[in-house]
């Protein structure tokens, strides 16, 4: 359990699930938890969007319930971005309904009427990390999978640093850990002798 047991101030190298076997053996990880619901959505939810951990938590039921898509002032840039949650829309519905009425937060905190810190989702997620083998896995996992997969799927670089508010390209393709993906196979592809 590495993550969990690594000293304060220590730096995790925290990379994207590349394949869809990965995606979903930590999704059935966090399923296995106390609040297995809650933690997978968090998880499908930001690999899905490519929320900040922190916009993810402070989401309200009122933003998210029946809508395909919503818009949001993103904490750290204060940016306005739509979200689209059209591939998700049943399992928030599903999970709405397991909350009591009155409740606010789609990710209510047990303390108190706030949501789950950005810190109890990073203990959620390495702990579920963790029961996989994975220590790489980390809060920034759920969006750096949204942004390798995305470019996987499209290769569509300048979309993809809109999306996620970037100053450059590379500062994208490094964030996805394209760059040192595409280093390692062309050094790999290469024969010299």
């Amino acid at each position: 359990m590495a993550n969990l047991n690594e000293k304060k101030g220590m730096l995790i190298d925290v990379q994207p699930l590349k394949t869809k076997k990965e995606i979903n053996e930590l999704i059935e990880a966090l399923g296995m938890s106390q609040n297995g619901l809650r933690d997978q959505l968090l998880f499908k939810l930001g690999v899905s969007t490519g929320l900040r951990c922190g916009d993810l938590v402070a989401l309200t039921i009122e933003q998210v319930k029946g809508k395909s898509n919503f818009k949001i002032r993103e904490g750290k840039t204060k940016k306005e971005r739509t979200v689209y949650l059209n591939n998700l829309m049943a399992d928030i519905a599903d999970y709405i309904e397991t909350l009591p009425k009155e409740t606010v937060y789609l990710f209510p905190s047990r303390k108190g009427e706030g949501h789950i810190t950005t810190t109890q989702a990073y203990r959620i997620i390495t702990k579920a990390g963790d029961m996989i083998g994975n220590e790489s896995v980390g809060t920034h996992t759920m969006r750096k999978t949204f942004g390798y997969t995305y470019y996987q799927v499209t290769k569509d670089v300048a979309t993809l640093m809109e999306i996620f508010n970037h100053s450059s390209q590379k500062t994208t393709l490094r964030y996805i850990g394209i760059t040192e993906e595409s280093i390692e196979n062309s050094i790999k592809s290469i024969s010299f002798f």
